[in-house]
């Protein structure tokens, strides 16, 4: 888990890249820029918002043949080693970016590449890279005064509040292609950001494991759950999935297995589609692994614990304890009306 309240950036460079297919060329600056308390505010909240606000899927730096021969974890190794070698380095990250974009959908940017310290990553004080791209321009009004009315000057300047592509490499883990966050706010051209200059693939950590076991499990209960059983039974069964996961610090699949799927039948078809879908969620082979806490708690988030009916009414069984829907709720058959009914027993209505 990561905390950039307390991150400081100690040396900041600023450059622009083009697009090297339409022949933009690359502004490499002579000198690192120098900060000020506002500018040092401002790019601080610019540069850390957005991986506050995004889910943390880690990657790290790779290699077909071995990390040491990436470029970003080769020039980023050099920066960690000597911080003084920032700026320098920098033109080379800005010059990698450049020689990556060529493809006609790819904009030109300004980079900034920040050395940062103070970051807490997993409750340890870790220092690290920043790598950031500005690429969409907003039109704003500057209003100025002439002689005696105020007039509209239309400008374009970049939107603080919206960063377009970063990514935060800490200095752990350097042997294995140290641990990187990503954040790409365009997507439509995330292939050029993630594989073609920075270089990177999934972390499969216990972040990743309890995301991705989460995500196959939520695709069973639709694609068998439901069918074999009925929308009830696929909320509750994810609910149950959800909780077993929020208290226990390791997951075995056995034990899960055994108090999460209730009907025995269901157990074997849980393994085939495991066979089948596992590989898509990088999990085939995966039967043990550590639960990371804030990766059950975003899953929760998602997870749509509504029964839609036919007759526009839903309901929400937005229980913490599944036995409780078994208690409350019961589903049956009226034969005079030929419909199905769900009968919801409750104390009081609650104000909204």
């Amino acid at each position: 888990m990561i905390n950039l309240y307390p991150t400081q950036i100690e040396s900041i460079s600023l450059h622009r890249v083009g697009n090297k297919n339409k022949s933009e060329g690359v502004f490499l600056s002579e000198e690192p820029f120098t900060l000020n308390d506002e500018t040092n505010g401002l790019l601080k909240e610019y540069f850390f918002k957005p991986f506050r606000e995004k889910e943390e899927n880690y990657f790290k730096l790779t290699n077909e043949i071995d990390v040491t021969f990436n470029d970003i974890h080769k020039i980023v190794s050099g920066i960690f080693d000597d911080p003084s070698t920032l700026h320098l380095n920098s033109k080379k990250i800005a010059t990698h970016l450049f020689e990556q974009s060529n493809h006609p959908h790819i904009k030109s940017g300004e980079v900034y590449v920040a050395h940062l310290t103070n970051v807490m990553l997993d409750n340890t004080k870790v220092d690290a890279i920043g790598i950031f791209k500005s690429e969409l321009k907003h039109d704003f009004l500057q209003l100025e005064e002439k002689g005696n009315n105020l007039d509209i000057i239309v400008q374009q300047g970049i939107n603080v509040n919206k960063l377009d592509k970063g990514c935060l490499i800490f200095n752990v883990e350097k042997e294995e292609g140290y641990k990187v966050l990503s954040i790409d706010s365009n997507r439509y051209d995330a292939k050029y950001w993630l594989n073609n200059f920075l270089g990177v693939d999934a972390l499969a950590d216990e972040n990743f494991y309890t995301k991705n076991y989460l995500k196959f499990c939520q695709n069973f209960a639709k694609d068998v759950v439901l069918p074999a059983e009925d929308k009830q039974q696929e909320v509750l069964f994810m609910n149950r999935a959800v909780n077993h996961f929020a208290k226990n610090d390791a997951f075995e699949e056995s034990s899960f297995l055994n108090e999460v799927i209730e009907n025995p039948e269901l157990i074997p078809e849980f393994k085939h589609y495991k066979v089948e879908k596992g590989p898509k969620y990088s999990i085939e082979d995966v039967s043990n692994f550590d639960i990371a806490n804030k990766a059950v708690s975003d899953a929760r988030k998602k997870i749509k614990n509504v029964i839609n009916l036919d007759t526009n009414i839903q309901i929400k069984m937005d229980f913490i304890n599944p036995e409780s829907a078994e208690k409350f709720v019961e589903k049956g058959w009226d034969e005079e009306r030929q419909m199905y009914y769900y009968l919801v027993y409750f104390n009081k209505e609650e104000k909204s």
